[in-house]
């Protein structure tokens, strides 16, 4: 065997259905492209119906099978109905990402009910939602991958992690739980844990260069991570290769969490 029907034996996406949420701008749409690239139809579900197109246009211009959804994640509804029109493009999936997600985090002391609750709502209960759409039918097929987007916040609290860290700690939790009920039917489930990343949802602490130079240099690799570094632990996690891991917490952090 070549090394190149090896690598794609083990890594190939080929005739996989993929939804990814938050596909549409950082770490989650790098992870839709690269899902895309490695062969799987993707379905993009976001907000902003700009960032969809540009997201699914550009996919397209790379010969690659994407389709998008607009949708509130925020709401139970919001989440039923994008399900169902996400599975509605190719068929069910036999990937989902949950990548969506809010980051509020006001200090302790000033977090009210509205921010904890949107934030649950958004970073915690629509994954859960997902999976209880999917997770099934996924055993039933006998494969699947279910793959989130975590934090560092949830084994650490600094930068008033509230809310936020919360809801990304339950989130780990969650896989865990997904792990143990579908993995003897050959669904993994498991988590990505980013270190300090330059995307949108990082805004505020981008704008602050002192801060991001200090977060820099807690990493091992001495910068801060970029939406494209998630790329190849997305596809090792969606592809057969990953089929003996599930209930992980994988961190892609350049050693932040070590140092």
């Amino acid at each position: 065997m070549s090394s190149q029907a090896f690598l794609s034996d083990l890594f190939s996406l080929d005739g996989r259905v993929a939804v990814v949420t938050g596909g549409s701008s950082g770490i989650g749409r790098a992870i839709a492209g690269a899902l895309a690239r490695a062969g799987a139809s993707v379905v993009v579900v976001a907000r902003r119906e700009s960032e969809l197109v540009a997201t699914v246009d550009e996919l397209a211009a790379d010969g690659c099978r994407a389709a998008w959804v607009s949708a509130d994640l925020g709401t139970r509804g919001g989440v039923a109905a994008a399900a169902e029109e996400a599975a509605g493009v190719w068929g069910e999936p036999d990937i989902l990402v949950s990548s969506a997600g809010i980051n509020l985090r006001p200090a302790m002391d000033e977090l009210d009910e509205g921010v904890w609750d949107a934030t649950m709502a958004l970073n915690l209960v629509a994954p859960y939602l997902l999976g209880q759409r999917f997770g099934p039918d996924m055993a039933e097929r006998g494969f699947g991958r279910i793959i989130h987007i975590s934090s560092q916040q949830a084994h650490r609290a600094f930068v008033q992690s509230g809310a936020y860290g919360v809801s990304k700690g339950a989130l780990e939790s969650l896989a865990r739980s997904q792990a143990e009920a579908w993995s003897p039917s050959g669904v993994t489930c498991n988590t990505l844990v980013p270190g300090f990343v330059m995307t949108p949802l990082n805004a505020r602490l981008s704008a602050d260069p002192e801060r991001t130079a200090a977060l820099a240099a807690r990493t091992m690799v001495g910068r801060n991570g970029l939406a494209e570094d998630f790329a190849g632990a997305a596809v090792f996690l969606a592809s057969r290769a990953s089929a003996y891991v599930t209930g992980q917490s994988i961190f892609v952090d350049g050693g932040f969490s070590v140092h």
